[in-house]
């Protein structure tokens, strides 16, 4: 289940209010990303491509954190009764299916820890999963940018670490995936991507 997309633009306000940022703005691009490409994918649903970048981060509405904006925004998108929502909530953040592969502090629980290790360990990444993933990379507070200003900027600001070029080869490989089977670019689907990129 996933919510529509009046509820999730709900959800954002709400969640700018209790934990003001750029991180809102980031998600609302992030969904529209992922709508633009569903929509050129034989099989994906549009809106649900877009309640899913949309709130990716939801987590972030209980304040400034690492890894536990992955716990909090799967837990409220659970209690909402949105098991989609909750499932890319963890998934977005991994594009190496692997805990010890993220970049952020591990600010969680052990127990919190072990659920996702072994969350991670037995799901297989569907189109979903991967299509936000890509999208939380194609797209920053002032609008859509090509993967490497997002990669660097994240590097720039956590830090390179030893799974960090395999992250950015997965990123990568994701776009050519959904490249192939949409029969284009996906630059070209992303407007203003070259101002957003370049200023």
């Amino acid at each position: 289940m996933y919510p529509s997309e009046q509820q999730v633009y709900e959800e954002l306000k709400e969640g700018e209010r209790r934990n003001p940022g750029p991180w809102v703005q980031h998600c609302i691009n992030a969904g529209k990303a992922a709508r633009y490409i569903a929509e050129k994918c034989p099989g994906m649903n549009c809106e649900k491509a877009f309640a899913l970048g949309a709130l990716h981060d939801i987590g972030r509405r209980e304040g400034r954190y690492y890894m536990k904006h992955i716990t909090d925004g799967y837990n409220y998108a659970l209690e909402k009764g949105w098991d989609e929502v909750a499932r890319v909530c963890l998934t977005h953040s991994f594009p190496v299916k692997d805990i010890k592969a993220d970049i952020q502090k591990a600010d969680i629980t052990s127990e919190q820890y072990r659920f996702l290790r072994d969350y991670l360990e037995n799901t297989e990444y569907d189109d979903y999963d991967k299509l936000v993933i890509l999208c939380d990379c194609l797209a920053d507070a002032k609008g859509f940018c090509i993967l490497e200003k997002r990669l660097v900027d994240t590097a720039r600001r956590y830090g390179v670490f030893g799974h960090t070029v395999e992250r950015w080869n997965v990123y990568f490989e994701l776009k050519e995936y959904f490249e192939n089977k949409m029969g284009c670019k996906i630059y070209s689907l992303l407007p203003g991507i070259e101002v957003s990129t370049f200023e």
